[in-house]
């Protein structure tokens, strides 16, 4: 909602934009405020809150109003950012579902393509040279990059991933010009990869920080692929961050073992092929 707000901007008169940014600027806010007040801060006349919320499509105040304290829901603190307390379980589904695709379909719309390509370039380059490809995560982002390395080593590269810190600095130190070092964060601000990537800088190693945008460790980064959501990592369960660090970790071993080449297939076949022999139970 607050996304189509920001779109209609250039199409709306002087006053009905200063209604707009008044919405963008404090939403929870603008949800709760009688309509006497929300002229006064935007300095125009009711009529034109009403003919603002219109519009953008909405049947009046009311209806807009409505809507908009849906968007700007809190949320459950330290559970999700999308469901209330009292949600029915077909509720719930539907409402955290709707909020994971719509961070997903943002997440894709918003992305850097430049950046992806360039992280594409180095990791395929460190794969084809038989260098070493790191990942880095601590807690949550710790899991996400173990999934990492577990796809990468599919494809036949020396990946490893770090979670412990101490182990992190050493691995990083151990670092040369041509390898890879995978920096994934949900905040961008956790001491431990901040340590290991200026370490990995350092060593000539190739830093590619997948995390938010404006952070410390994005600072840090030679490559950046930011992932920016509106989920609050101090107050929420990292559900959407940790789906939308999955998705580059993805879109990264499939770019990357089409960039292989055929040559890699047939040992991807072999090893489908292995792994059916530890099934025990034949398909019915």
């Amino acid at each position: 909602m607050l996304d189509r707000i920001r779109a209609s901007l250039p199409a709306l008169s002087p006053a009905e934009q200063r209604v707009a940014k008044l919405v963008l600027a404090d939403a929870r806010s603008f949800s709760s405020l009688p309509v006497a007040e929300l002229a006064d801060r935007a300095h125009v006349s009711k009529p034109t809150v009403v003919r603002f919320c219109r519009s953008v499509g909405y049947d009046g105040l009311a209806d807009f109003k409505l809507k908009l304290a849906g968007t700007v829901n809190e949320g459950v603190p330290f559970v999700h950012r999308a469901v209330d307390e009292d949600d029915k379980p077909n509720d719930l589904i539907v409402k955290v579902i709707d909020n994971t695709v719509s961070a997903l379909l943002k997440f894709r719309n918003d992305l850097a393509t430049h950046a992806m390509e360039r992280a594409i370039e180095a990791l395929t380059a460190t794969a084809r040279a038989g260098k070493r490809i790191q990942f880095y995560g601590v807690g949550n982002s710790g899991i996400v990059a173990q999934d990492a390395q577990h796809k990468f080593f599919r494809l036949g590269v020396h990946a490893v991933a770090f979670s412990d810190g101490h182990v992190q600095v050493m691995a990083a130190t151990m670092l040369e010009p041509g390898d890879c070092a995978v920096m994934i964060s949900n905040s961008g601000r956790t001491r431990d990869l901040l340590d290991a990537a200026e370490i990995a800088r350092r060593k000539g190693a190739n830093t590619i920080v997948i995390g938010a945008s404006g952070s410390p460790l994005a600072h840090q980064a030679q490559i950046l692929l930011a992932v920016d959501h509106p989920e609050d990592y101090d107050r929420y369960s990292p559900m959407v961050s940790r789906l939308l660090h999955l998705t580059v970790i993805d879109i990264l071993t499939t770019a990357v073992s089409l960039r292989l080449g055929p040559e890699l297939r047939p040992m991807l076949q072999e090893i489908k092929k292995n792994l059916r022999a530890k099934r025990y139970a034949s398909p019915e």
